[in-house]
């Protein structure tokens, strides 16, 4: 092996574990919530550090579901037990309205009340469906015994 080579493998090599580094690095951020606000019909949860993967965000929900319900009281179920929570980035923090694409919160005063919308997760329970959670790429629903599958909306229309 040239000495050529070896300099081309040592720098991809040490590339790989910069890579490596900075990806756990990210995914084990602990999440900060920042605030929680609430419409009457949602629960909007404000966050910084949220988890990247589908699994890492349900099993975040999973693990932090009381702790939230403790501390936010979040969800809260209407009569028949149906309740969302959306997880959002908070991004660069609280900004004004820009009339079109931001969303806004009545339970704080203008200007600075609004973020850009970037949900990265939502829950959601219905008598129907039972509890689903959805993410950018899919919807997935636990099960009786325990797994969490890929819900599919299968639909026939004739």
């Amino acid at each position: 092996m040239t000495v050529k080579n070896k300099k081309i493998l040592i720098l991809v090599f040490l590339t790989g574990c910069v890579l490596l580094g900075y990806w756990l690095w990210i995914s084990l951020r602990p999440v900060k919530v920042v605030a929680v606000h609430d419409n009457g019909n949602h629960s909007y949860v404000l966050v910084k550090s949220f988890p990247l993967t589908d699994k890492g965000k349900i099993n975040w929900w999973l693990k932090n579901k009381d702790i939230l319900k403790e501390k936010y009281d979040i969800p809260q179920p209407k009569k028949d037990g149906n309740f969302t929570v959306i997880f959002w980035l908070f991004g660069d923090g609280y900004k004004e309205t820009d009339g079109y694409d931001r969303l806004c919160f009545d339970d704080m005063p203008p200007p600075l009340n609004c973020i850009d919308k970037d949900a990265v997760f939502s829950v959601s329970n219905s008598k129907n469906l039972g509890t689903i959670f959805t993410t950018y790429d899919g919807k997935y629903q636990p099960q009786k015994n325990g797994d969490i599958v890929r819900f599919t909306d299968e639909f026939e229309f004739k």
